[in-house]
């Protein structure tokens, strides 16, 4: 990621937050013949001490699931936070043009298949308790055939993270447009508001 030092995030505890809050996330790995493929994915982020562990799973019949298993290569989780369109219009100098403001975090390590039925259905319970916890219960009633032949049908994988890029590009370089870009923020999409809360965070 293209990161210059003052689009940097101020510390690991509001990348993780990030994660967290957007955890639907894009998992970029490299094929043989050197073509990129891309996975859409819901993550578990889980910190322990100075780790951070990424787990999430792949339908078995995803060919990036077989790339995975094959290879273990180092692969990218890329996490998208609330991200909008900057007018110039915030400037009060007219020699401006527009941009864009956003959050975005790579998270960078090599998978590792999660295996047995029951870690697979930790890792479902894990995100059946982020996003529908009423759901668990219903789960864990259907009969164990059924459970099972689900389960079957999903490769698991956890990654430790060996590097981290978070980016928070708030036009920190701008800060004669800051009162105006958060004015105009403030009143607009929940994108945008967000980018707004975030400034009034790290005091933009």
């Amino acid at each position: 990621m293209y990161l210059p030092k003052q689009f940097e995030a101020p510390n690991r505890d509001v990348t993780l937050e990030v994660m967290r809050a957007h955890n639907f996330a894009t998992v970029t790995s490299t094929q043989s013949d050197g073509l990129p493929l891309a996975s859409h994915v819901p993550v578990v982020v889980e910190n322990a001490g100075d780790q951070v562990l990424l787990r999430f799973h792949l339908a078995r019949a995803n060919p990036h699931a077989a790339v995975l298993l094959e290879t273990l290569a180092t692969s990218m989780i890329a996490f998208m936070g609330p991200h909008a369109y900057m007018s110039p219009a915030v400037y009060p100098d007219l020699r401006r043009v527009p941009t864009w403001n956003y959050i975005a975090v790579h998270a960078y390590g090599k998978p590792t298949e999660v295996v047995g039925n029951e870690k697979k259905d930790a890792l479902l319970k894990s995100l059946i308790a982020l996003h529908e916890p009423a759901y668990a219960q219903q789960w864990r009633e259907l009969d164990e055939p059924y459970q099972a032949t689900m389960l079957g049908a999903i490769v698991a994988f956890e990654m430790p993270v060996t590097r981290l890029e978070s980016k928070f590009k708030l036009n920190q370089h701008r800060k004669e447009a800051h009162a105006a870009m958060k004015a105009s923020y403030a009143s607009g999409s929940p994108d945008e508001k967000a980018l707004a809360h975030w400034m009034e965070r790290l005091g933009l």
